[in-house]
């Protein structure tokens, strides 16, 4: 988050630097400032014809 160089042996808060900037990191999980690209989501109902019954 910081730019930090981290020092990965001994580290618990690894790949981050600090407690403070993993969990900065989180939050912006959590307020979906990030994003995974992808297709369009769907509504499940929409594609129950296309699930076969074992």
């Amino acid at each position: 988050m910081c730019g930090k160089d981290v020092e990965w042996s001994g580290n618990p808060f690894r790949p981050f630097c600090t407690e403070r900037c993993k969990l900065t990191d989180l939050g912006k999980w959590a307020a979906d400032e990030y994003r995974i690209a992808g297709g369009p989501l769907t509504d499940d109902a929409d594609n129950q014809d296309d699930i076969e019954e074992v």
